[in-house]
């Protein structure tokens, strides 16, 4: 009959094979990701992940943040989840400008209000207390000390720095900030992970390269010598336990080393490196987001930060060239450290 001739040439086909044909195929770490976000994130995270993975626009990462921006000219309303309330706070500063420099528009009239706002809430020495003293109190972390005269510190004035000037912003407020982070990292000599991971952050955007790899070079050192930072995760439990740090709470190369380019690449190994980042990709959970590590306080905190520390997984593991499509890695070689921006 028609049709005979083209049934016996075609390939039989065995049970085994039907089945593999018909079994659905895992969904990929991004999908997986991708289904968390629009679970769980909020409109700016789930603005982020499209625009830095689904080749989405910029303009609805910037409206979405901008829901944040107080009439001084800082950000609030949790921006930073750790800190409660629409008060304006060096933290939530500190987050607005990572994700316009991820945007590519660190720039403008927006920074310039931004800048005169950072000068009115700096302390006496120039720099940036992590928690500005408020007439009325919100709900903070509990990790977050309040005080009357809040001290200024590395650990937020060094990311904001940073951010600024690889951005080539120019402003009298950056000239005694930058003074400040300098003394204050040229002279660490005991640290905790958060305040080595802002002097990184500080020293791989400041204009002196020369004496930013100088002083990045001697506080690796330190890092490794007080062990710092966790250099092989299959043995973190042996790591110690830092003050005022949740069990557990540890930082590893990765967190550190976000990008090949990083300052902070030459501290570790290729071994250390590559450790570190099959560790960062195994920690992807059943649901598809990254898990946090410091101390749960809040509900809301809890589930904001997470989508936050998923687009930082994925940037991280992009920027390596780790495969977010499923496919194994390529087990030869990492990046090699490159030139730092």
């Amino acid at each position: 009959m028609p049709g005979d001739e083209a049934s016996s040439l075609t390939t039989p086909t065995t049970p085994t094979a039907r089945a593999a044909r018909a079994a659905p195929t895992a969904p990929t770490p991004l999908a997986r990701a991708e289904q968390f976000i629009w679970l769980t994130a909020r409109v700016l995270e789930q603005h982020r992940f499209a625009f830095h993975f689904l080749g989405a626009e910029a303009d609805p990462v910037d409206t979405a943040l901008g829901s944040y921006l107080n009439p001084d000219g800082g950000y609030g309303h949790a921006l930073d989840p750790d800190l409660r309330g629409p008060l304006s706070q060096p933290l939530h500063t500190a987050y607005a400008l990572r994700v316009l420099d991820g945007l590519g528009r660190c720039a403008g009239q927006r920074i310039d209000r931004l800048c005169r706002h950072l000068t009115r809430v700096s302390t006496a020495d120039g720099a940036l207390p992590v928690l500005r003293a408020a007439p009325r109190a919100f709900p903070v972390a509990p990790y977050h000390q309040v005080h009357d005269d809040p001290p200024g510190e590395l650990l937020t004035t060094g990311p904001v720095v940073g951010v600024l000037h690889r951005n080539r912003i120019w402003h009298a407020w950056l000239f005694r900030a930058t003074d400040f982070c300098w003394e204050r990292v040229e002279n660490l000599r005991h640290s905790h992970p958060y305040e080595v991971q802002s002097a990184v952050a500080f020293l791989e955007g400041v204009p002196d390269r020369a004496r930013a790899v100088a002083t990045a070079d001697r506080l690796g050192r330190m890092v490794r010598e007080q062990r710092l930072v966790v250099l092989d995760p299959r043995r973190r439990a042996e790591y110690p336990h830092h003050p005022g740090y949740a069990p557990g709470e540890n930082l590893f190369a990765h967190d550190l080393a976000r990008r090949p380019e990083s300052l902070a690449r030459g501290w570790f190994t290729d071994e250390e490196m590559r450790h570190s980042l099959d560790f960062l990709a195994a920690q992807q959970q059943s649901d598809g987001g990254w898990p946090v590590r410091r101390e749960a306080w809040a509900p809301g905190s809890s589930l904001e930060r997470r989508p936050i520390a998923t687009l930082e997984a994925l940037l991280t593991l992009r920027a390596y060239g780790r495969p977010l499509d499923g496919t194994p890695p390529a087990s030869a070689t990492l990046p090699a450290p490159g030139r730092p921006r």
